[in-house]
C-alpha cells in the first residue's frame, strides 16, 4: 500500500478539485483521506455519507469549581493568557484563551480548578458517491492540535487501505507549511505539488518543496492555471528541473473548473475540454513514480 499526498504552498491552486478528480478515478480502488482539516472541503465533491462519527480529544483545558472557588484572584494572576477574567463576580475561563498550561490548578489553595481533556472537533469514517472509503475530520473553530487530529485520519485511512487490500491512500493536504501538513508528509510515499504560475504561487512553491526536501520523499508538480502566464510557467519548470522534480502535466486555466465545483462535481464528471484527459494521464504518472 503506498501513501500519496496532494499538497500545495498557499490557497487556491486547484489543490482540492484535482484531489477529487484523482479519488473520482479509482473509485473503490482506493482510501481517500481529507488531512485539510482546518478547512476541508473535499466533501464537497465526493459528497461522503458520514456513517461513522466521532469525537476528537486532544490537549486539555482548565475548569473551575464555582462552587468551591474562594474567589482568592490567585489564579487569575498568574495566567499570563488572560484566560480567567471575573464575570458577574465569578472567575470564568475562556476557552479561547486557555493554553492549557495548568498552572492556575497547581496555584489554586482549594483545588478548586481541574484540567479537562477538550473535544476540539469530529472525525468521521464514509462511503463517497464512486463507492471508496473516505476519511475526513472538521476541527473546531479556534482549536488547536490539528496536526494530531491529521495523524489520527492519516493512520484510520491506512488501517482501512490495509484492511482491505487496497493499492493507495490518496491524501488532500492542507496548504502552506504549517503543523498539519507536517503531519500529512509523515510515511508518505508520494508527493504531488499544485502550483499556479503566479509570483505568490511560485514563492510558496519554494517554500513548501523546502519543507518536503527534509523527508526526502519523491516529488511531483502540477502547474495548474498554466497559460496565464507563460514567463512564470517558464520559471516554475526550470525550478523543478533545477531540484529534480518530477513534472507532472500543466492545466490550462478552463472556467469549467469552476462550473463543475458549483454542481458539486468534478471535472472528470462535469467533462469538457482538454483537462480531464491530462488529469487522468496525470494519474497513471503519479502511481507510476509512487
Amino acid at each position: 500500500m503506498k501513501e500519496i499526498v496532494v499538497i500545495s504552498g498557499k490557497g487556491g491552486t486547484g489543490k482540492t478539485s484535482i484531489t477529487a478528480s484523482f479519488a473520482y478515478l479509482d473509485g473503490r480502488e482506493i482510501v481517500v483521506a481529507d488531512c485539510d482539516v482546518d478547512a476541508a472541503d473535499l466533501h464537497l465533491l465526493m459528497r461522503p455519507d458520514f456513517a461513522i462519527s466521532e469525537n476528537f480529544y486532544s490537549g486539555v483545558i482548565a475548569n473551575i469549581d464555582q462552587n468551591a472557588c474562594t474567589k482568592c484572584d490567585k489564579c487569575a494572576e498568574v495566567c499570563r493568557f488572560d484566560a480567567i477574567p471575573v464575570i458577574n463576580k465569578q472567575y470564568i475561563v475562556q476557552p479561547l484563551d486557555c493554553e492549557g498550561c495548568g498552572y492556575c490548578a497547581r496555584v489554586c489553595p482549594v483545588d478548586a480548578i481541574t484540567m479537562e481533556e477538550q473535544n476540539v472537533g469530529d472525525w468521521y469514517i464514509s462511503t463517497t458517491k464512486v463507492g471508496s472509503a473516505m476519511v475526513h475530520a472538521k476541527l473546531g473553530i479556534g482549536a488547536e492540535n490539528s496536526g494530531k487530529l491529521v495523524a489520527k485520519v492519516k493512520n484510520e485511512a491506512k488501517k482501512i487501505a490495509e484492511e482491505q487490500g487496497k493499492k493507495y491512500v490518496l491524501v488532500d493536504g492542507s496548504p502552506g507549511i504549517g503543523c498539519p501538513v507536517v503531519s500529512s508528509l509523515s510515511g508518505a510515499n508520494f508527493v504531488v505539488l499544485v502550483t499556479e504560475p503566479t509570483v505568490s504561487g511560485i514563492h510558496d512553491l519554494k517554500r513548501v518543496y523546502e519543507l518536503v526536501r527534509k523527508f526526502g520523499i519523491k516529488t511531483g508538480c502540477i502547474i495548474n492555471k498554466a497559460d496565464l502566464n507563460n514567463a512564470v510557467e517558464k520559471e516554475i519548470l526550470k525550478f523543478l528541473s533545477e531540484n529534480d522534480i518530477n513534472y507532472i502535466a500543466s492545466l490550462p486555466y478552463d472556467e469549467t473548473f469552476t462550473k463543475a465545483m458549483t454542481k458539486g462535481k468534478t471535472i472528470m464528471e462535469y467533462g469538457g475540454g482538454s483537462i480531464p484527459r491530462i488529469i487522468e494521464e496525470s494519474w497513471d504518472k503519479i502511481k507510476e513514480l509512487a
